[in-house]
């Protein structure tokens, strides 16, 4: 879609792309979401494709993604052998609903900071408990836990000027077993319902990371592996009803049952391994 309001095209610096600030202005990466809906406030765009930072390092600590990192890119990555949960990164990008230019053009850091509750790189990083780099306006940064980023359809924590730097994956994270389960109502849909359940195997803890099904990503964590009961128990104290997602995908109601059903499936497959 044309942005006929935009007068001006900025290439900012890579140490400080947000100098200058001013109302009107937006980021643009991949421009997946800029350029799918009108936005007349919008006067300058400001391009993040040239900034330069490595798409995707590997630490000991784990695994680093800059937000400018091309879903394409991280779907060919491929993650060092003692990582457990390393193809949980290409499943998530596999889940996209998107045609080849999408998947051409959509950058890591667009696909989370859209905050769609059915945005798959929000399910990765939130399954296994990343942490987000924001670069403020003033210079000054801040680290946000990405279950904490999202806060409603199409809502985050983003202030004016700031922006997604980078993403990190904790080493620990991408050490756990994990399984997922998925609801579209076609086959390549949108996602309706998507679940990824992680077990530590030193430390016993199960984690199940809804998305999708919610308005925001929440996570429903046990010490060790919860019975049956103990599951329905945590998923009914974590999520409130009024938070289930309403849209043509599915009704509050079918999203609920599918997150039960899905987790004692995710339960059940991790408990067995």
């Amino acid at each position: 879609m044309d942005l006929n309001t935009v007068t001006d095209f900025i290439v900012p610096s890579p140490d400080a792309p947000a100098a200058g600030w001013q109302d009107g202005d937006a980021w643009l990466a991949g421009g997946t979401l800029l350029f799918y809906a009108p936005w007349p406030n919008l006067r300058r765009l400001r391009d993040l494709s040239q900034m330069g930072w490595p798409s995707i390092t590997v630490t000991d600590d784990g695994l680093a993604l800059a937000a400018t990192c091309g879903i394409t890119e991280l779907h060919e990555f491929v993650p060092p052998p003692e990582w457990a949960a390393g193809p949980l990164l290409r499943q998530c990008v596999e889940e996209y609903l998107a045609s080849f230019k999408v998947w051409n053009r959509q950058t890591v850091g667009g696909n989370i900071c859209a905050s769609l509750p059915a945005g798959p790189m929000i399910t990765m990083t939130v399954a296994l408990e990343a942490t987000y780099l924001l670069w403020a306006a003033d210079g000054s940064r801040r680290t946000v836990p990405a279950i904490d980023f999202v806060t409603g359809n199409l809502a985050n924590v983003l202030r004016p000027g700031e922006l997604l730097r980078s993403v990190h994956l904790p080493a620990a994270s991408l050490a756990r077993r994990y399984a997922l389960r998925r609801f579209t109502l076609t086959k390549h849909g949108r996602s309706s319902v998507f679940l990824v359940g992680t077990h530590d195997a030193s430390t016993g803890e199960f984690l199940i990371t809804v998305t999708a099904a919610t308005s925001h990503p929440f996570h429903v964590r046990f010490a060790s592996p919860p019975t049956a009961v103990e599951l329905t128990a945590g998923l009914d104290a974590a999520i409130p009803m009024e938070k289930y997602f309403d849209d043509p995908n599915g009704t509050p109601d079918h999203r609920r049952h599918l997150t039960y059903l899905f987790a004692e499936q995710l339960r059940t497959e991790l408990a067995a391994t």
